[in-house]
């Protein structure tokens, strides 16, 4: 690489008789009619191999190109999975769910990140821990669909406790909180909650289960609760003015809903 007309550096291999050899940095200047040469840097604790990479960078020759060196075994994407395994730890997710670690909680916290990043069934999601780093992340990489699927009975359980929780974090005495109430079709005919009632989503003739999202003043979920399919928004209200005075221990508080309560 030149530094000037009459100005150069490279790589000196010296060779040392006893010992190995020395690596030096050296710039090679023309003054008058002569050649001073100035030592600049040691790099004697640089291997053989990567002298001669500087020497040849110096010299300017084109170095190999990266995919002549190295061979592509497996790609996995992982950007995305840092994303939210960062945003979840900062929401302080694991200790919402339960307050010790625990295999179930880790497979809990990986289904919610799956959701996020791509939604697919439990089985899909058992098979495609390999597409990606998130079955490492979570620790939880060798689980398959019956685990998972057993991971949610135990949130199950801890739902009341969970959403607890989320009320102590979002909503406040006196504060707004906001109810509506929505439904989902299904296939099939064993849901005992499946019913025939209005189709919010345009599936009619279908057996459909409701369900009541209560959120603070934002819309930050905190409670839900599943109804049967033909049960109208004015007969789920008392339910969520229960969980806010017996559950929440809210006394105060402006519920609001939509035109249909």
């Amino acid at each position: 690489m030149a530094l000037g007309y009459n100005q150069s550096m490279y790589i000196d291999i010296v060779p040392n008789r006893n010992s190995p050899p020395a690596i030096l940095l050296r710039e090679s200047t023309r003054e008058g009619g002569r050649i001073v040469k100035r030592t600049l840097a040691n790099l004697s604790s640089l291997s053989r191999e990567q002298a001669e990479s500087i020497r040849a960078v110096l010299k300017g020759e084109p170095l190999a190109p990266v995919d002549s060196l190295f061979e592509v075994v497996r790609s996995r994407t992982h950007g995305a999975v840092q994303a939210i395994g960062q945003a979840m730890q900062r929401l302080h997710l694991g200790p919402l769910l339960d307050s010790k670690p625990s295999r179930q909680r880790d497979l809990v916290l990986a289904m919610i990140a799956a959701r996020v990043r791509d939604p697919q069934s439990k089985l899909a999601t058992s098979r495609s821990w390999h597409h990606s780093t998130l079955g490492e992340w979570f620790g939880v990489a060798d689980a398959d669909e019956h685990e998972l699927y057993g991971a949610l009975d135990w949130l199950l359980e801890r739902q009341d406790k969970i959403e607890r929780r989320l009320a102590r974090r979002h909503l406040a005495e006196g504060g707004r909180v906001l109810y509506d109430l929505s439904s989902s079709y299904l296939e099939g005919s064993h849901c005992p909650l499946g019913q025939r009632g209005y189709s919010r989503d345009g599936k009619k003739g279908k057996l459909q289960v409701n369900y009541g999202l209560l959120t603070d003043d934002r819309g930050c979920p905190v409670s839900i609760s599943v109804f049967a399919g033909n049960t109208s928004d004015p007969q789920t209200l008392m339910d969520q003015v229960d969980s806010l005075q017996g559950r929440f221990d809210l006394q105060s508080v402006i519920l609001v809903g939509d035109r249909g309560m």
